[in-house]
């Protein structure tokens, strides 16, 4: 399964939208009840079999749902299930626990909704670059559509009744996955990170919450959900994001005043091993692919197109270069063949 999907690029790594160099998407994740069950948390296995079966039935009625792919847990391999994180269509703790859940990908992968993950329903919009609106909109497009068919558990007080009380009220995450090679290097990456959190926004790694920093990428999301609208949610993203793209603009234009030869060096020597290298794990290509990104949007490596480094970034993840090539490997027979995709992308970009 998903084979096909890991041929074609994601659609939300495009290359395309506003601030592309720096911002790789936006995402918007909204959380949902359906009323008289209880949260998956609580839930016995017949009360989350019946909100999938709910689901199931929108979708039957629906025009929209209708379009994409609709999988159950019970269908989903382990290696299927970390393709999918890394795709970003799903969070780290779905499908963990019995298998009375399932997923949705829209056709172009830009909406994914979860049935009983932490809340019975988590709707989530991509967007390429920079676009919280889009992002929203999308994602809002599809919680219309559902709850035409499902009531939706909601408090005139408090909103949208949630499994955790911090995503109460909208019920809605707003985030940007953001590259910072230039505050990494300068060593403000700290001092900017402290600023976020003043600022009511979570910073955590490339996979959300409790994952790792790779590659210079972090995720910023909004913390506060209850007693602050969506419109404000998006303009408090928006404001701080543009912040933290000024910040990384100075971050790299001072990179480029006060040692230039080393930057450009870093940035010539990552492209150089990703060209002739052999064995490449993981961890090493998100971060020579960190220096590569940095040296595109500094017009220092001009004839790779950011499509094709974001492309090669997913590819290279483990989950993703199995389903590319169709084979389970174990972690040495991956870092060669990693190695060879690498190769054969530049070789093929030349």
């Amino acid at each position: 399964m998903f084979e096909e999907m890991a041929k074609a690029p994601a659609a939300w790594l495009s290359g395309q939208g506003e601030e592309a160099t720096v911002v790789l998407s936006t995402r918007v994740r909204l959380a949902r009840n359906v009323a008289g069950c209880k949260f998956p948390s609580a839930a016995d296995s017949d009360t989350k079999k019946r909100v999938v079966s709910y689901f199931d039935s929108a979708m039957t009625r629906s025009r929209l749902l209708s379009e994409g792919q609709y999988v159950k847990a019970s269908d989903i391999s382990e290696l299927d299930r970390d393709f999918l994180i890394e795709r970003h269509l799903i969070s780290p703790a779905f499908l963990t626990g019995d298998a009375s859940k399932a997923l949705f990908i829209g056709q172009t992968e830009q909406v994914s909704i979860m049935v009983n993950e932490e809340d019975h329903l988590r709707v989530q919009a991509l967007a390429a670059g920079f676009d919280p609106q889009a992002a929203y909109d999308q994602a809002m497009k599809y919680d219309g559509e559902i709850g035409k068919y499902l009531e939706f558990d909601y408090d005139p007080d408090f909103g949208y009744m949630t499994a955790c009380p911090t995503n109460a009220g909208t019920g809605m995450r707003a985030s940007v996955l953001i590259h910072l090679p230039g505050l990494v290097l300068t060593r403000d990456i700290e001092k900017v990170i402290s600023k976020i959190t003043r600022s009511g926004l979570m910073v955590r790694g490339f996979y959300g919450e409790g994952s790792d920093v790779l590659g210079n990428l972090f995720q910023v999301a909004n913390q506060n959900t209850l007693g602050i609208s969506e419109s404000e949610i998006l303009g408090q993203i928006n404001r701080v994001t543009r912040e933290i793209i000024e910040a990384e603009a100075s971050a790299r234009q001072r990179l480029m005043d006060e040692a230039a030869d080393m930057v450009e060096d870093k940035i010539w020597r990552a492209y150089g091993i990703l060209k002739y290298a052999y064995v490449l794990t993981s961890e090493e290509v998100m971060n020579l692919l960190s220096a590569v990104r940095l040296g595109h949007a500094l017009k220092i490596i001009d004839f790779l197109n950011i499509a094709l480094i974001n492309e090669m970034l997913l590819l290279s993840q483990p989950a993703h270069l199995q389903k590319f090539y169709g084979q389970e490997m174990d972690v040495n027979r991956r870092d060669f063949v990693r190695a060879q995709m690498v190769r054969e992308k530049l070789r093929n970009s030349d």
